[in-house]
């Protein structure tokens, strides 16, 4: 289940940007594989479950695990560097519906209320009344 989670394909893309561990000088539990991991990631933010509840059949080591890994990567700067590899990818092989893009000013900050337009000049005369 696992390889369905994260197809090779995905992998070969995301495993060069992967950081390489170091080795334990005192020994101890082998690291769990970083595929592993972001197979158990990606289940958890899918499914919605908590990372406790990670089922352990599915080989991607405890939640726990996975959450730290995550941790560690988002810290490092890795995991938006994932992201912004994985969206490449996909606005390359034109996967990606850019008619169901929305940018919402809640969303996007405007500093200061952002740019100030230059007034708009009247081209004819109004017969208005101002409201000023």
């Amino acid at each position: 289940m696992a390889a369905e989670l994260l197809p090779d394909k995905l992998w070969a893309l995301i495993e060069p940007f992967m950081p390489v561990s170091k080795p334990k000088p005192d020994g101890g539990r082998p690291r769990l594989a970083d595929r592993a991991c972001l197979a158990g990631i990606v289940f958890v933010l899918r499914s919605g479950i908590p990372w406790e509840m990670l089922p352990q059949e599915l080989g991607c080591g405890s939640g726990m695990t996975c959450w730290r890994r995550l941790r560690d990567w988002q810290q490092a700067g890795i995991w938006q560097l994932i992201h912004f590899v994985v969206l490449d990818w996909l606005a390359r092989c034109e996967r990606i519906d850019w008619s169901r893009a929305v940018v919402d000013g809640s969303s996007v900050r405007a500093v200061f209320g952002g740019r100030r337009r230059a007034r708009i000049l009247p081209i004819a005369p109004n017969s208005a009344a101002s409201v000023i």
